[in-house]
């Protein structure tokens, strides 16, 4: 398939789709040598190779796959032994796999706002969301820009706080030259189709204290000790405490492996599309109010996802259909927590007016490392021909 070609995605045939997963083309050969090998389930080789790239690339004491974001979330609602009215703080401004992880063991979702220029967590607003029930904040560092991870770790420290990382939009970013996902005690990536990497669905629990390693194993096997079995610590395994099947197979292990060891060639291309709007709509977004993304000194955003904020929402109606028109797929994003029906039902928050807000405005591009040239040039086109202000 060239870039050129129409892509039939969820939302049907676009000439540009908001996403095309890559491939690098070391998936079917590193599949083909799982299925020779026998050993489909997981910790085989391929797992244990994938795990490896990703300590380092983090600097982890432990990086375990599972079978999703969410239930890498899930593990650190076990792990933080969170029991029914404890608090944890969060983004308003996420997915729902961040606050279910959490309210699935009985703890309440406190929502915090956002900033208004990287949409993620407010820091100066944490404070005042702190009680004596509070036992964690988790971040999302929005579109791969970091939180300021300095002013919450204080935070943490002087309240005695675990911080947690969703990473999901993170990998290859960092903060102060520092890696994303080295900050929280723990911290989760995402390798849905729609990351820089991917295996179709998985994700990966990051253990960044050492004490933690042998709970999350724990959990991870269906809460048994089969791990230590294998590498030959105990005689038999036994149940020992709570836990799920979160191991995902070797078969997606072996087609991660492909794209983490060619994670370096992937963000190129993904830098030169997000750096091509960047500059390229700067005139444009100035003349029209519409507003770019904002990345802080110290951060070095990993090209996840490229964004626009438009003045409201009747104008990123007409302009995602505008898009459309020309058969490029852009689409809105989160829809804010604190007011969702689960939200109102599980969490609590004294309110977020610019979640609400930017909730609205947010547009996404698409941005994926098999984009053309000629492909941002469509897509650049399309959108400078575009006024809001004519909505």
């Amino acid at each position: 398939m060239t870039a050129a070609e129409p892509y039939k995605g969820v939302a049907g045939v676009m000439k540009i789709p908001f996403n095309r997963p890559h491939l690098t083309g070391a998936e079917s050969g590193y599949m083909a040598t799982a299925l020779s090998r026998g050993l489909l389930e997981g910790d085989g080789p391929f797992t244990k190779r994938a795990s490896a790239l990703l300590r380092r690339m983090l600097g982890a004491s432990e990086a375990l796959l599972t079978t999703s974001c969410s239930h890498a979330l899930d593990m650190t609602g076990l792990l933080l032994d969170l029991r029914p009215g404890d608090e944890v703080i969060m983004p308003s401004f996420t997915f729902p796999s961040t606050a279910n992880a959490y309210a699935l063991r009985g703890a309440v979702p406190v929502f915090v706002d956002c900033r208004p220029d990287t949409l993620n967590i407010d820091e100066r607003l944490v404070e005042e969301a702190i009680t004596e029930r509070t036992k964690a904040i988790v971040v999302v560092h929005y579109a791969g820009v970091a939180c300021e991870m300095d002013a919450i770790g204080r935070l943490a420290e002087r309240y005695g706080l675990v911080v947690v990382e969703d990473n999901a939009h993170g990998l290859g970013g960092s903060y102060r030259g520092r890696p994303l996902g080295s900050f929280g005690v723990l911290a989760t990536q995402s390798f849905h189709a729609t990351k820089n990497a991917h295996c179709g669905e998985g994700g990966a629990l990051i253990v960044n204290d050492p004490e933690l390693v042998a709970a999350a194993e724990i959990i991870r096997e269906k809460g048994t000790n089969r791990t230590q079995y294998y590498r030959g610590e105990v005689d038999k395994y036994h149940w020992v405490d709570l836990g799920s099947s979160y191991l995902p197979s070797e078969l997606l292990a072996a087609f991660l492996t492909a794209q983490l060891e060619r994670f370096d060639d992937i963000q190129a291309r993904r830098q030169e599309v997000w750096h091509a709007y960047h500059a390229r709509l700067a005139e444009w977004a100035a003349e029209t109010g519409v507003r770019r993304p904002a990345v802080p000194e110290g951060c070095l955003q990993p090209a996840h996802l490229y964004f626009l904020l438009l003045p409201e929402a009747e104008a990123r109606r007409a302009f995602i259909a505008h898009l459309r028109e020309q058969g490029i797929q852009a689409t809105p994003h989160y829809r804010p927590l604190h007011s969702a029906p689960a939200g109102t039902r599980y969490g609590r928050t004294s309110g977020c007016p610019v979640t609400d807000l930017v909730a609205d405005q947010v547009v996404r591009l698409p941005l994926y490392s098999g984009l053309s040239d000629e492909d941002v040039d469509a897509v650049v086109d399309a959108i400078t021909s575009f006024a809001p202000s004519l909505v």
